[in-house]
């Protein structure tokens, strides 16, 4: 086998694992990850379906894998495999209890994949890093993950918030809109609050109550960017 024919095998098996972790994907956002023409990639594309695997295409929205279809679990390379780990010990760090939980359920599941030898590495390398908590004492919260499946999904959170700089309690309606970590190593969720009839952003660790409505609302036209770009402006502070 030559160098060439190596180099698209690694490519075509690079696009399944790109085809299913995207729900969709263009022809062209193949073409600029891999840095070949777009000819090339349709090539590539019949050459999975000629070897069986169900690939779907819209016009002028990009390829996607047939539903219920999975490819066996993809092989990690040592540096890919140390990688995560090198995070997993940041992520224990992280003050959302949720979040660390999922973090380690995930890695773990990637973890009984590895070889032999590659899990040998990782083991010896998760043994050999620590991590310096940044700023002591933050407090912890526990909702960052049921908050991601309220903003994909769409659902109204009910909350109550504690704002520190009035010291007081309230309870709020809001429509999740994005995630920020802040600099105090905090969490903090920006979302459209229906008691100021404005968006708001709320610190993860004083929302101390939160639960997911069976609500759907509009998904925002407003964008992230311009969300920030709006806070710095306006030097916006938490709770509100």
């Amino acid at each position: 086998m030559n160098n060439k024919d190596t180099k698209r095998i690694t490519r075509l098996t690079a696009i399944l694992t790109q085809l299913q972790t995207k729900r969709m994907i263009t022809s062209t956002a193949l073409a600029q990850k891999f840095d070949v023409s777009v000819r090339t990639i349709y090539r590539d594309i019949r050459v999975l379906e000629q070897a069986g695997v169900p690939i779907s295409m819209e016009d002028g929205k990009g390829y996607s894998l047939m539903e219920g279809y999975r490819i066996p679990p993809v092989m990690f390379t040592e540096n890919e495999a140390n990688a995560l780990i090198t995070i997993e010990q940041v992520m224990l760090k992280n003050s959302d209890i949720s979040l660390v939980r999922a973090y380690s359920d995930a890695v773990s599941k990637i973890k009984a994949v590895l070889k032999y030898a590659t899990k040998d590495s990782v083991d010896l390398l998760a043994n050999r890093i620590a991590v310096s908590p940044a700023i002591p004492n933050i407090s912890p919260s526990n909702s960052l993950t049921l908050i991601q499946e309220a903003l994909t999904a769409f659902k109204i959170l009910d909350i109550t918030y504690w704002s520190q700089h009035k010291d007081e309690k309230t309870n709020r309606k809001v429509e999740p809109f994005a995630l920020y970590y802040t600099l105090q190593e905090s969490w903090a969720l920006i979302a459209y609050c229906h008691l100021r009839k404005d968006y708001r952003m709320f610190r993860l660790d004083r929302i101390l109550s939160v639960r997911k409505l069976e609500t759907d609302f509009i998904p925002h036209k407003l964008t992230l960017a311009s969300y920030l770009k709006e806070k710095e402006n306006k030097f916006m502070t938490p709770d509100t």
